[in-house]
Order: C-alpha cells, then structure tokens, then sequence
C-alpha cells in the first residue's frame, strides 16, 4: 500500500515559467501552473509594479489593514495571486535589463504575459524578440481584444468585456437592465484557457522541439461561452434572451423564495415533476395538458413557477431540501452566501478554498483561491506563500545565471534589480 507520507513530485515539476503578468488574468494562470508544479519566477520593476499590490485590504502583523499600506505590509490580492512564485526584480527599460531577460530566457520554458497592447513590443521583450534567445519558448500572451486589438484605445477591464460579450445581457431579467456577473468571470476564464493553451503547446513542442506564441482573448473566450447557449435560434420565437433566476426551457428549473432565503430546484424529469407537485400539494397538476410535457410547460413556465413559489414561499429552505432531496431525491439546494461557501470545512477539505498565508506572519484570516484539480500520482495545490518583493534576486541571480557578488551589486546599485 502507498505510504500517505510519500512525497508525490507535481505534475509540472521540471518547467520553468517567466511571468510577467499583472493585475488577475495573467497571474491566475501562473498560478495554476506553479500549483501544478512549475517553477514560476515572477518579474516585476525595482519597486513593484503589478498594481494589485496597492489594492485594499493589506496585511501585516498588525492583521488585516483596510487604510494605509503599512511596512512589510502586503494587499490581500497579491497573498492571493503571487502564491507558488519566485519573486525577482528587473528594469525591463534599461538595456542592461532586458540582456539579463534574455539570460534568463534561455533557461526557462514559457514566458507568460498579459501587457497592455504594444507594451512587449516597446520593451523587445515581444515573441520576435524572445524566440531568437530560445527558439524552444512558448511564448503565452492574455490580451483583452486579441493583439491586434479590433477596439483601439479601449482598455481590457472585466466589465468592458462582459458588456461586449453578450454575457451582461444574457444575466438579469427580461424586465430589468443587463447584469454583470457578480465575480470577475472574463478574468477568471481567460487564464484557464492560457494554461490548456501553454501545456497543449508543451506537449507539441516534446514531440517537434520548436516552440510558438499562444494567445488568448478575453473577449473571444467568454463570448465562446455565450456562443454554447444558442441565443440566436432561442430569439427567433421571441424567448427572452434574460431569464433571470428561471430556465423555462427545462421548466421547473430555477431560484424560488422561502420563508428564510432561496432555494435552487431542478425537476423536469418526469418523477422529479410528479414528485414536486405533490410536495407543493398540487398532484393533478403533473397531468395538466399546460404542465405534463416539457413542450407545453415551457409555455406555461410563469404559471407553473407561481404554484411552486406558491408552496416554498410557506416553508423554510431546509424544509423544501428535505422535501425534494432528501425525501425524493428532487435537485434542491439553498442558495448560500460566498461567506458560507468560503468557509464549508468540505470545500476546505478538497482543496477548493484555502488559508492565505503571510510570508512572515502566517495565518491571516482570510481564505483565498485553491487548485480544484485532484492527482491520483501526484501533488498540486497552492500551498507555498506569497514572496515578498524581490526576496529571489539572489537564488535566481546568482544560482540560474552565475553573476558574481559585483556584478549583483553593481545592479543593485544602479537600479536595475
């Protein structure tokens, strides 16, 4: 039997990453690779330059700080993104900076960047530039519009994107306005189809040697998910692109009030339908011409949905769970807050959510994004801190590229580390 203690090597171990992302598309998807086991060396400008760093709330060993950042205070969302990374320092502007780039180029094998449009390009530090120092690189880029950009001048804000992809107006109901998504979800799609993008093209690249540039749009990617949905065809009869908390479609399929909160029911399988009807004390009703077929029952969706809030809006959420689940085994859950979500010991247990650590104060209370992907061979996860600014400069220097005390010290000195 296999010892539990065994010390699995992660699946990415061997890959070295150059990140110079910032923000939360580009280093979620970092991240993901660093927890998968990559060696991710993070760069940034002598002093800091991913404005993530100056987001409230900050945290030091005075805890969480939502005012000023504080010394060796650190914000919430770096302790968050730039865990499992090394962290470098290097002025990209100054040529000394970019040769020590290229150095570090050919030991490394992805560069990942997520730059404003034509940034790469003013720094040499572009695809062209860095597959002459490593022919080998993949070169993985996040870009809100694509690069080029079809919307000049348009900066790459998750909402901007929302609002261009359809997906804003596809959330909210049909008598209410468009709706952003209550989480970041263009920024948070995008980096996941990076990482498919970087491994694919590392698989190529063991089978051809030759390396290439992947990119991502944020647009194309959340637009693909509205693309899913079939929108177009569903608009042809005069469905209602926004359905708000219900699918008529799939009817009964939506959010339903309680006495004490919401619940989620699913039941347009046959034996969930007759069951919900009974529970809702109306039996007949699963035999009514208007509800007993999913054709006719997306017609009638609105009076079918006022006869099932008719019976949850008199009980409370677990009693219309204990109903339909527990006794049925009818689809039904109660809408949880993010708070009750973000501290489920089962979520903490799988890996889903985490403790967020301090580099040199420990627990801070607070929980952040885990690696939601189980290995039965091997290890990931986001279990190693956050580094603070510029602690690797030395290990990475010194150890990957050889540079002499002098020499580190006369970049220290003239600022470009």
């Amino acid at each position: 039997m296999t010892s539990m203690a065994m010390d699995f090597s992660r699946p990415l171990e061997g890959i070295r990453i150059l990140d110079l992302t910032v923000a939360l598309s580009g280093p979620y998807a970092t991240m993901i690779l660093g927890g998968l086991g990559a060696e991710v060396i993070r760069v940034e400008a002598p002093g800091g330059s991913d404005i993530s760093r100056t987001n409230p709330p900050f945290v030091g060993k005075k805890g969480l700080n939502f005012g000023a950042n504080n010394e060796g205070d650190m914000a919430l969302t770096t302790l968050n993104r730039a865990r499992n990374k090394k962290s470098i320092t290097l002025d990209l502007k100054s040529e000394k900076g970019r040769e020590l780039f290229m150095r570090l180029v050919a030991e490394c094998d992805v560069v990942a960047e997520n730059m404003s449009e034509g940034t790469t390009a003013r720094l040499k530090v572009d695809y062209a530039h860095v597959r002459q120092a490593n022919p080998r690189i993949i070169y993985a880029s996040i870009k809100a519009f694509g690069e080029p950009s079809g919307y000049q001048n348009l900066k790459g804000m998750d909402i901007i994107v929302q609002a261009l992809s359809g997906v804003m107006d596809a959330t909210g109901y049909p008598d209410g306005p468009p709706t952003r998504l209550g989480l970041p979800v263009a920024d948070l799609l995008a980096p996941m189809f990076c990482v498919q993008g970087v491994l694919a093209a590392l698989i190529q690249r063991g089978r051809t040697g030759q390396g290439q540039h992947v990119q991502v749009s944020m647009l194309d990617c959340l637009a693909s998910w509205v693309a899913e949905e079939h929108f177009d065809v569903l608009a042809k009869p005069g469905r209602p692109t926004r359905t708000g908390n219900f699918l008529h479609r799939l009817a009964p399929f939506g959010v339903y009030p309680t006495l004490d909160g919401f619940v989620a029911i699913v039941a347009f399988q046959p034996d969930w339908m007759k069951s919900l009807m009974e529970v809702a004390g109306r039996p007949e009703l699963a035999q009514d011409p208007r509800f007993a077929t999913r054709g006719p029952r997306l017609q009638n969706a609105d009076a079918l949905n006022e006869v099932i809030q008719e019976w949850t809006r008199s009980v409370s959420s677990d009693v219309v769970v204990r109903e339909l689940l527990e006794k049925r085994g009818v689809p039904a859950a109660k809408v949880r807050t993010p708070h009750e979500v973000v501290h489920d010991p089962l979520l903490h247990e799988s890996g889903a959510v985490l403790n967020l650590r301090h580099p040199l104060h420990g627990d801070t209370g607070a929980v952040g994004m885990g690696l939601p992907i189980r290995f039965s061979g091997s290890h990931a996860q986001f279990d190693q801190p956050a580094m603070e600014l510029g602690v690797s400069n030395d290990e990475i220097y010194r150890k990957l590229l050889n540079l002499s005390d002098d020499e580190l010290a006369g970049l220290q000195t003239s600022g470009i580390i």
